[in-house]
């Protein structure tokens, strides 16, 4: 044989999944044991085989008394929206193939035992404007007092509530090599005061989430081993109540608070695992259990562990990393172009899933509407567009509640990191034509309250309207470009670490203080308004110029603060004037304070 076609042999093995997880039949971890009068989770190996490809055969099968391995073959719509198939015990179901699917519904497992669910795609039930999933309970899977169940190599995204709820004493369950990705909540177990659950999770893939990625709630035993969370809004692994967890060798890249024991109960024993630009929390507390002591199982190393889940998790045969298979979202995210509405024609009905879908260069559409959700745009989405889709901002408002100082409901404030309503973590991100507000109600939760955080290069904001009390632009990236924008707020309206540009930018205080406060700053023409009875100094940290704009009488005649490097030239209006208070730039320094300068090389 030749070394080429040795080489090419090599990396496919590498690459395919493992023989042992291709031709896997019976569950692993708790889901194998011999327990509740159930010798392990096998499904509906006992009974015949069937293959299905619409609704009405699916729940046929899934419903019926007797054992059945259900092979779904394409794409299944559940019909009415969000419904939920209420499988009996004893079944196997499992995608035939690349692209079986279940759109538009889920599964829901109430008191049964002995259910694999594998090798499928469960996606979109997700209500628009409901991000935190209040309206409607559609999860991808449910189980309330289960046992036995095994959820393999499936994908799991942008559902109405939770993709994977784990409920109400549902005790020996494995999830293993599933992908659980774009959507606000991840994960959840528990919903009872008893300490009975026995979980496991291994080689799973937590993408584009906000929070439980997992919740885990009073359980006897939860062994969380080569996990992949990556890129969340929120909190990672959290045990609360009188729970008890175990977590191993599993690689946490972009996640705050990675490990979290919530409650004075709660006991966590963490070995092996790798954070990556994850700050905060990683507890340990208690003694937990020792994994081993229930049954035999091998640790990949965690550095290991990115590659092989984005490699292997998701549904068997389907592209790396859980493809969601044909649909209407995925022509237009292939032709790099997405569109989001509230009303049903869009691709998606929320920007979160949008931005999880878009490929490098994309252009993301967004209808008229009030969103209420806080996108993130993930490092990895790099060159990324969200434009409103009419050119006026105020048709597009994308909106939230939270402020930096408002308490984590596991301890602590969330800051101005997670607190912003739209976040870009990316480089190359333009955010046009659509309003970015932060509705928090600051008698309630004073201090910053960001609108927008950047924290990518070469963010650019066009023609947007940034509104809220607050720290309104969080600028913590490299370089950030405003131009024809509207900011308004109540002090510290910039502020952050990053370069700055205003770009003929209206900029209106709502409440006395600094206007700009960090970071180095450029105010290149636009107007500064504001109550005359409320005034405002310009700047009291960092570095800033304010240059060619109308200043408005609100402006303090002596209207630089603090110890930083503070400069004016050639404003006009009622509060401009040219005093010993003011330092003035010459001409021939001016030069030096221009967008170019300042943006050093990036052109918008």
């Amino acid at each position: 044989m030749r070394a080429a076609a040795v080489l090419a042999l090599v990396a496919g093995l590498l690459l395919a999944p493992a023989p042992a997880q291709a031709e896997q039949q019976r569950a692993d971890g708790f889901a194998g044991l011999n327990a509740l009068g159930v010798d392990g989770t096998t499904g509906g190996a006992a009974g015949e085989t069937v293959t299905v490809d619409n609704l009405a055969d699916l729940e046929r099968y899934a419903t019926a008394a007797e054992p059945y391995v259900i092979r779904v073959r394409g794409s299944i719509t559940m019909e009415p929206y969000g419904r939920e198939i209420e499988v009996a015990s004893d079944k196997s179901i499992v995608g035939d193939g690349p692209g079986a699917e279940l759109v538009h519904g889920g599964f829901f497992l109430n008191g049964v035992h002995n259910v694999i669910i594998r090798n499928l795609t469960i996606r979109d039930t997700y209500v628009p404007g409901d991000w935190d999933g209040k309206s409607k309970d559609y999860d991808g899977v449910q189980m309330d007092g289960a046992h036995h169940v095994w959820i393999d190599h499936n994908h799991f995204t942008r559902t109405g509530d939770g993709l994977l709820d784990i409920r109400k004493d549902s005790d020996y369950v494995t999830v293993s090599w599933n992908v659980f990705s774009d959507h606000n909540k991840a994960v959840g177990v528990g919903w009872t005061p008893n300490v009975v659950t026995k979980v496991t999770f291994h080689h799973n893939w937590i993408r584009g989430t906000h929070q439980r990625n997992a919740s885990i709630d009073n359980t006897e035993a939860a062994h969380w081993y080569n996990n992949y969370v990556q890129d969340t809004a929120m909190y990672g692994t959290m045990i609360r109540g009188g729970g008890r967890l175990v977590v191993e060798n599993s690689y946490y890249q972009g996640v705050p608070d990675p490990i979290v024991a919530k409650d004075p109960a709660s006991q966590v024993v963490q070995r092996g695992n790798v954070l990556r630009d994850s700050p905060g929390r990683s507890d340990s507390a208690g003694t937990a259990f020792d994994p081993s002591a229930y049954y035999a199982y091998t640790l990949d190393p965690a550095e290991r562990v990115p590659g092989l889940v984005t490699r292997g998790a998701g549904p068997l045969g389907a592209k790396a990393g859980g493809g969601a298979g044909p649909s209407g979202a995925d022509a237009g995210r292939g032709a790099g172009r997405i569109s989001v509405a509230l009303d049903g024609t869009g691709d998606f009905a929320s920007i979160q899933a949008a931005v999880g879908a878009a490929p490098r260069g994309a252009v993301i559409t967004v209808q008229p509407g009030v969103y209420r959700e806080m996108p993130r745009v993930w490092a990895g989405r790099r060159d990324l567009t969200i434009r409103g889709a009419t050119g006026d901002p105020e048709d597009v408002v994308i909106t939230y509640d939270l402020s930096a100082g408002a308490a984590k409901f596991y301890g602590g404030t969330w800051g101005t990191a997670q607190s912003a309503t739209l976040a870009v973590l990316a480089d190359g991100v333009t955010v046009r034509d659509v309003t970015i507000q932060n509705a928090t109600d600051e008698t309630v939760n004073p201090g910053p309250a960001p609108a927008v955080r950047t924290a990518g290069d070469r963010t650019a904001l066009d023609g947007a309207r940034l509104l809220g009390n607050g720290g309104v632009l969080q600028s913590d990236g490299r370089r950030a470009h405003l131009r024809d924008c509207y900011v308004q707020g109540d002090v510290d309206l910039v502020r952050g670490q990053g370069t700055t540009v205003l770009d003929g930018c209206t900029v209106r205080s709502l409440g006395p203080g600094n206007v700009l406060a960090g970071g180095t700053v450029l105010v290149n023409g636009g107007r500064l308004e504001g109550d005359v009875a409320k005034s405002v100094s310009l700047g009291g940290s960092g570095a800033a110029v304010v240059r060619d704009a109308w200043l408005g009488a609100h402006v303090k005649d002596d209207p630089w603060t603090g110890e930083g490097g503070f400069a004016e030239y050639r404003n006009t209006g009622p509060g401009a004037a040219v005093t010993a208070d003011r330092p003035q730039l010459t001409d021939r320094q001016a030069t030096r304070h221009t967008v170019k300068r300042y943006l050093t090389g990036w052109r918008p």
